[in-house]
């Protein structure tokens, strides 16, 4: 077999990294749509799109453990849902520990201008 020129090997080379890039997005998508269907069997209908998508890219940006061992360290909510404020908001108060100081600025006691 007659030995390939640098031109050749390029030209092979790129056709390679061309076809592999295909088939990882192929292997990408198909795991994907695994992971697609993971989430049908969740209640995600008690999160809005974009708290979902916020949960989701939080926990794929710190890593899952990190995500995990952070979630687990809330503290459970009797009914599942979070306490709402008067702007339909969750109150960050509810979600504060007794002992937990204010948030700067939100005491109850400041005055505004």
């Amino acid at each position: 077999m007659p030995k390939m020129t640098e031109r050749e090997r390029l030209a092979k080379i790129e056709t390679d990294q061309q076809n592999l890039a295909r088939e990882a997005e192929t292997v990408r998508r198909g795991l994907r749509a695994q992971y697609g269907k993971l989430a049908t069997e969740l209640p995600v209908e008690r999160l809005s799109e974009r708290e979902f998508r916020d949960v989701l890219g939080h926990a794929i940006r710190v890593g899952g453990a990190s995500a995990l061992v952070a979630l687990k360290a809330l503290p459970a909510l009797s009914d599942g849902v979070p306490e709402r404020g008067s702007s339909g908001k969750p109150d960050a108060r509810a979600r504060r520990k007794p002992g937990d100081a204010e948030p700067a600025g939100a005491s109850p006691a400041a005055v505004h201008p």
